[in-house]
């Protein structure tokens, strides 16, 4: 799903936070060629017939190349820094190295529901695969963070037309951030948070290769946040019900990148996340699903059963791999600073339990000039 620039809130690096490195055109995860993401958003701010709670949840899709015809296998890895939370499909990426369509991120209750729909949807997209060779599984990989403070969760409100709404809809371009797909109810360090994503440019060997970051943000609590090395939670820490909120979300980082790099290497750079989201203050709290997913669009070969016996693999050496590591933590710190400078109030109604507030652009800026990190 794309959205104009000129529909958005000012990101990190437009309100003057001194973030590092060269981004791509959008700063964005599809600054890598062949990505799309789109959204599918649900926010009813009363609740349906016989419930109690609002509904504000929603779908949030990634396809690595979208333009294809056929599923194409991505190598990948995983980590887990915290594993209170749920990413599917990744038996396999740790032990046949990769995944097959799109990854799908949603509440923790709609993953049984996004995981089907996803199913069917790959079943029709690539008709001329399954339909053909009907002797084939399908295994996406579908993630969840909890919503239930700011969504009615039990009431199961993602739908199959919800999640293909998703899929439909996933295109290049500028990415929404904040309020949006899957991060919809999300809450970020006691303060809204949701969907964020962020890109670095790095150069390797004399040629230049994209390092994608998007987060679907819901962690941390207010005591802990720093941004750009200020201790704004502590600052920010009013006495009002959202900034008392102990740690009990996750995070979902997906990381892409056309780098070639094998799964092993994969999984390495998938754990550099967890220094990412640390930037930002969290310790992995224990009530925290802090998942990562890392992937690269490069040696792009066809499904297992089509191929020869022999692939031809393009692998990188792993001892300049230093600075793509330093640009995958980089982007993961402004991907979840973006998403909280994106997200909007919620909550509030008679209905909720809570009103959560986004942080103020003003007293974040106000904060970060006193401790002199602001870019001039």
């Amino acid at each position: 799903m794309t959205i104009k620039a000129s529909s958005r809130k000012q990101r990190g690096r437009q309100l003057g936070l001194p973030f590092t490195g060269r981004t791509g055109t959008n700063n964005a995860i599809t600054d890598v060629a062949g990505i799309g993401v789109g959204f599918r958003t649900i926010i009813e701010n009363e609740p349906r017939p016989g419930r109690k709670r609002p509904t504000r949840t929603g779908v949030t899709a990634i396809l690595p190349h979208m333009d294809s015809e056929t599923p194409v296998p991505v190598y990948a890895g995983v980590h887990r820094f915290n594993g209170n939370g749920e990413m599917t499909g990744t038996h396999w990426i740790e032990d046949g190295g990769y995944f097959l369509g799109p990854v799908v991120i949603t509440n923790t209750h709609g993953v049984g529901m996004a995981h089907h729909a996803t199913v069917k949807w790959m079943i029709d997209r690539y008709a001329s695969t399954y339909q053909t060779d009907d002797f084939l599984w399908i295994m996406p990989v579908i993630a969840e963070t909890y919503d239930g403070a700011l969504n009615d969760i039990n009431g199961l409100h993602v739908s199959e037309a919800d999640v293909r709404a998703a899929l439909d809809g996933i295109a290049a371009g500028p990415v929404q951030e904040g309020n949006c797909g899957g991060g919809t109810g999300m809450i970020t360090y006691g303060f809204k948070g949701g969907t964020g994503t962020s890109s670095r440019i790095v150069e390797f060997d004399g040629r230049a290769y994209t390092i994608g970051t998007l987060v679907q943000a819901n962690h941390g609590q207010r005591d802990w946040l720093t941004i750009s090395g200020v201790p704004v939670g502590r600052h920010m820490r009013d006495g009002t019900p959202q900034s008392q909120l102990q740690e009990r979300g996750s995070i979902i980082v997906v990381i892409a990148t056309d780098l070639p790099l094998a799964p092993h290497q994969l999984k390495r750079l998938a754990r550099r996340a967890a220094i990412g989201i640390g930037r930002n203050g969290t310790p992995g709290g224990n009530n925290s699903g802090d998942i990562f997913l890392a992937f690269s669009t490069a040696n792009a070969h066809p499904m297992a059963h089509r191929a020869s016996g022999h692939l031809p693999l393009q692998i990188v050496n792993d001892e300049p791999l230093d600075p793509v590591y330093l640009a995958a933590v980089d982007s993961v710190e402004e991907a979840v600073v973006n998403a909280m400078l994106a997200a909007e109030d919620m909550g509030g109604t008679p209905y909720d339990r809570f009103r959560i507030q986004a942080i103020s652009h003003d007293r974040l800026a106000e904060l970060i000039r006193q401790y002199g990190r602001m870019e001039t």
